[in-house]
């Protein structure tokens, strides 16, 4: 597996109060990892946000931080709380009340991937699930605090972007959507991790680069955003979805002809986010 869960591209300065990641765009599977499953290659990758990162590695250049996964998701979920872990996956673990991320196999060490299908031929041992969660959940979780911490110190405000791709089927399946499918959804959890103001420029900045965006729903935000979205300290967290169908061939996982134009709107929302989270003190928002 990689050495390390993640890698982290730092500004030449840092201008902006933004921290940007993907947590779910880490492509490095190895060997050991794909010979203990049944599936091809091209299958354990249903589940990762291909090429999400390539559409956010120019936020350094904006004065602002850009962490991105290295582990796969199949191999450790990195939006997922440290304590989900799956009974019907690794040996000797107690089911604990009803979480029906875990209980679908999603838990923070997955027992499938996109459309149910089994990862392993059997069960992990709890030694080997903590191992990875000590290597690589850690790791990625501790260096992301750390940057939120920094933007705190110097601007007293954060606001992190956590950015995913979300399969068309999903917005076809959901069916308050009507077929007025959007492009981007923001994540807030209903307002509870990023105060409105600042979502509704996110919001704005996504309009003006010509995508069509709702908010939270079919995806309120996960882990992350709970985890580290704290207005009433000056700390935002919004989750970013984005429509795997509008750059990418989602059947092939390769890039579309599009992605170029779906990439530079994305850095035209980048540039305008990072400019107006420059060095500005947030109002601490009410409890």
């Amino acid at each position: 597996m990689p050495r390390s869960s993640f890698q982290l591209t730092r500004p030449d300065t840092l201008t902006s109060s933004v921290v940007c990641a993907s947590p779910h765009s880490g492509r490095e599977y190895a060997w050991s990892f794909m010979h203990r499953s049944a599936l091809s290659e091209l299958a354990m990758r249903s589940s990762e946000d291909a090429f999400v990162d390539v559409l956010i590695e120019d936020t350094p250049r904006f004065g602002a931080p850009l962490l991105t996964a290295s582990v796969p998701r199949a191999f450790v979920d990195l939006n997922r709380s440290d304590d989900e872990l799956d009974p019907a996956l690794i040996d000797g673990v107690k089911k604990v009340g009803h979480n029906p991320r875990v209980a679908s196999g999603l838990g923070v060490i997955p027992r499938v991937v996109a459309n149910s299908r089994a990862i392993y031929r059997g069960k992990l041992s709890q030694v080997e699930a903590r191992k990875r969660l000590h290597d690589y959940w850690h790791p990625y979780h501790d260096q992301l605090a750390s940057l939120l911490q920094d933007a705190r110190a110097k601007f007293g405000t954060a606001l992190l972007l956590d950015f995913h791709s979300m399969p068309h089927e999903a917005l076809e399946n959901f069916g308050g959507l009507k077929k007025n499918y959007p492009d981007v959804v923001l994540g807030d959890r209903f307002g509870a991790s990023a105060s409105g103001d600042i979502v509704d420029r996110v919001e704005a900045a996504f309009a003006d680069a010509g995508f069509k965006v709702a908010r939270n729903t079919p995806f309120a935000g996960a882990y992350v955003t709970q985890t580290y979205g704290r207005p009433a300290r000056n700390q935002h967290a919004i989750q970013i979805e984005i429509d795997r169908a509008i750059y990418m061939n989602e059947e092939t996982l390769t890039k579309s002809a599009s992605f170029a134009d779906v990439k530079r709107a994305v850095t035209e929302v980048l540039v305008e986010v990072c400019d107006f989270n420059r060095g500005a003190v947030m109002p601490v928002a009410a409890e």
